[in-house]
């Protein structure tokens, strides 16, 4: 069933909030038959954005028209020109354009009372399942089938166990640094902390309505929560207690914002975000010995004669020219490179000197969140998927120049390497003719030198490598009853191996590879 889906981005369950009414009658009914189960009965969001004012301010109405007859490039955005009138469309826009009143909110003690625990404590070591496994070549695999995950042994392959999961998981899991635990965000907000040894969910907390991910401290002591609803950036600890929520607006405090996304940058002691709707990039340390951050006039830093606000768990502000909505780390973490998916080009920010230093020839729609870095005749480049051309542009990142762009079939979405392996894969997923098709680049000569297609029409993408670089794991992106699998490649003869079953594995994490941030695969 075609549902709207629009890419801009927000979201919630009616668990907490009370579900509205609607009169049966349009655009209200309109919106229940064909846009809800995306878009949630409440219009707050689910697997899709949320549709209200705050965030359509991006969006004119005649492109929302455009896209609700078209569909949305780059997303599961698609058309409804046959199944709905031009008069119903423009009353169906009319509609979303028009604010929930009251404004949906989700404050700090809705947040607090959302947690819910459910288990204390549990035991310090592996359940009896994992005996003879490494604990660090697990993969979990999340479905968005039926929106469990499955925990996979890396080296037999075979899953371990599957467990149910909260609705539309988004944004990637987060590991502790021992891998002992996992933590989850879903579209509508709620965080679950997953404790894989003893493969219970330990404690969860609805940290707002509308969630882009989550981020864990490289000490394993803090989360932080990036959302596009509340605009916020929500600060929780280990036990998921809320410290601090940072409401997202400008220098000025007068523009708000969603935050596009928040990682994780280890050395530097910090979470570093981007921000969608104001051209800034916050860093927020998580060292209790960070410098204090200038808030205003400073006559003399050296004594301390101006305002300063305390730089612990504090946003420190790097102003731009456009605003990011995704990016990527170079592997000292010291740059930044970024790019918005409407601007058309990237930028390099040195989050140092805190500004930009360098542009980046960036064609189309670069999905820099997805890129991966690697040794290519003695310098280190990067390599990036683009969601809405297809090509691969290979960037230089001592002097920020494109030297190669390789053509694919079609716009993708990743792109991932191991260091054991020559070769890195990408997909054209967001292709209608080249989705079925793993394309393979060897990494020494930047050339395509093989393809792989195992089912015929249906999508093939999101490889991830186990801990050695030996296999290949990628998604047979379907439902289990259309041959929905995990199909497991021979790194360096791309031949199928294995097919594991499972219902639409959208994403797959070894467990080694994202603690150690291997440079193939994303952080």
């Amino acid at each position: 069933m075609n549902r709207l889906i629009f890419a801009l981005g927000i979201a919630l369950t009616g668990a907490v909030l009370p579900a509205p009414t609607f009169a049966a009658e349009a655009p209200q009914a309109l919106y229940q038959a064909h846009c809800a189960a995306c878009h949630g009965p409440d219009r707050l969001g689910l697997t899709g954005p949320a549709l209200l004012p705050e965030s359509l301010v991006r969006l004119r109405k005649a492109e929302a028209i455009k896209t609700i007859i078209a569909g949305r490039e780059a997303t599961q955005m698609q058309g409804f020109a046959d199944k709905l009138t031009k008069e119903e469309i423009a009353a169906l826009v009319d509609w979303i354009y028009t604010p929930i009143v009251p404004a949906p909110q989700w404050t700090e003690a809705q947040m607090r009372a959302s947690r819910i625990v459910h288990f204390s404590t549990l035991p310090d070591q592996p359940a009896a399942a994992f005996k003879g496994a490494d604990m660090m070549n697990l993969f979990i695999v999340v479905e968005t089938g039926d929106h469990h995950v499955t925990v996979l042994d890396g080296d037999r392959l075979e899953p371990i166990a599957r467990v149910p999961t909260r609705y539309a998981l988004h944004g990637g899991p987060k590991f502790t640094p021992d891998g002992r635990y996992v933590f989850f965000a879903s579209r509508d907000g709620w965080i679950s902390k997953f404790d894989l040894w003893n493969l219970k969910t330990v404690v969860e907390i609805r940290a707002g309505l509308n969630t882009r991910n989550v981020a864990v401290s490289g000490d394993g002591k803090y989360v932080a929560v990036a959302n596009y609803l509340p605009q916020t950036l929500v600060l929780l600890d280990a036990n998921l207690n809320l410290i601090k929520v940072l409401e997202v607006k400008d220098r000025a405090g007068k523009e708000s914002s969603r935050v596009s996304a928040v990682y994780d940058a280890t050395p530097r002691k910090s979470f570093v975000a981007a921000l969608k709707d104001i051209p800034e990039v916050w860093e927020i340390s998580y060292d209790p010995q960070v410098e204090d951050i200038p808030a205003g006039v400073i006559h003399d830093f050296k004594y301390r004669e101006g305002a300063f606000i305390p730089g612990f768990l504090n946003p420190r502000r790097t102003v731009l020219d456009e605003p990011l909505d995704d990016f990527f780390f170079t592997q000292d973490y010291a740059e930044l490179m970024g790019a918005s998916r409407t601007a058309g080009k990237g930028q390099v920010v040195n989050l140092d000197a805190r500004r930009k230093i360098a542009d980046l020839d960036l064609p189309g729609m670069p999905h820099l969140g997805s890129g991966i870095t690697f040794d290519w005749n003695g310098r280190r480049v990067m390599a990036s998927p683009n969601l809405k051309e297809g090509l691969i542009s290979v960037i230089d990142m001592q002097d920020w120049k494109t030297v190669k762009t390789i053509a694919t079939r079609g716009p993708g979405f990743f792109m991932r390497s191991h260091e054991a392996t020559p070769y890195a894969w990408t997909d054209s997923m967001m292709d209608r003719q080249g989705k079925d098709t793993l394309q393979i680049i060897d990494k020494r000569s930047l050339a395509l030198v093989a393809e792989v297609k195992t089912d015929p029409g249906k999508t093939l993408a999101h490889i991830e490598f186990d801990r050695y670089g030996k296999y290949a794991l990628a998604s047979l992106w379907e439902r289990r009853a259309d041959g929905g699998a995990l199909i497991v490649f021979d790194a360096q003869t791309f031949r199928e191996v294995k097919r594991i079953p499972m219902d639409k594995p959208v994403g797959k994490y070894n467990l080694f590879n994202k603690i150690t941030k291997s440079e193939g695969t994303s952080h």
